[in-house]
């Protein structure tokens, strides 16, 4: 079954021409999964070192990878590149990947893009990735749904796993504070990029009319 959503507005990954076969249409989806996957390994590798989560390119591909991909095939290549991760593939800040990776405090938030690109991959299922102000609203609740898993996983493992008895306020200067900004910032650059795409498009659409 394809992993393209009926009833809903196209979304970029929908611009590319479906083979008519099933077998080559479910291959298509899963080459556009798998390079989701690794467009976030890439850009997981831009990376400024904090304590105890760094802050790297990982929330802005995962938001473009769903708005790109759309909702469910977003959250199928985050999925993906979960698993590879945990299979021992360097494809985790700072080329890591190991299944080790789940007793680091920064693994909740891994967990939470699967969702993130989800989320983001539902806006642009309603077509709020072609402008830029309905992008970023868009973009900026995708960007948000990394700290509800994240927070959590990180005050578990620094708290009861490694005893360290953190209170609520330094959990959230450690895991939330420190990142407004760069959320910020990433759900912007979304923002610009993809509207941006889709009026290439439009631009290439009229030029094919005339």
């Amino acid at each position: 079954m394809s992993l393209a959503v009926a009833g809903r507005r196209p979304v970029l990954a929908d611009l590319i021409a479906r083979p008519s076969d099933r077998a080559r249409a479910v291959g298509l989806d899963i080459a556009l999964v798998v390079a989701g996957a690794s467009f976030v390994a890439a850009l997981a590798q831009v990376e400024v070192p904090l304590w105890p989560v760094p802050i790297t390119g990982q929330t802005l591909a995962v938001v473009v990878v769903g708005a790109a991909l759309g909702a469910r095939r977003g959250a199928a290549a985050l999925v993906t590149y979960l698993l590879a991760g945990l299979a021992g593939l360097p494809v985790f800040a700072g080329f890591t990947g190991t299944i080790a990776a789940v007793a680091k405090p920064s693994f909740g938030f891994i967990i939470g893009f699967v969702f993130a690109a989800f989320v983001a991959g539902w806006f642009a299922e309603r077509a709020w990735d072609r402008r830029p102000i309905l992008a970023f609203v868009g973009f900026a609740a995708a960007s948000v749904i990394p700290f509800v898993f994240g927070v959590p996983y990180m005050a578990f493992i620094l708290n009861v796993v490694l005893g360290q008895g953190l209170s609520f306020d330094a959990i959230m200067a450690a895991g939330v504070t420190p990142f407004i900004v760069g959320g910020v910032v990433k759900a912007a650059l979304a923002a610009l990029l993809v509207p941006a795409a889709w009026a290439g498009v439009r631009a290439m659409e009229r030029h094919a009319q005339k």
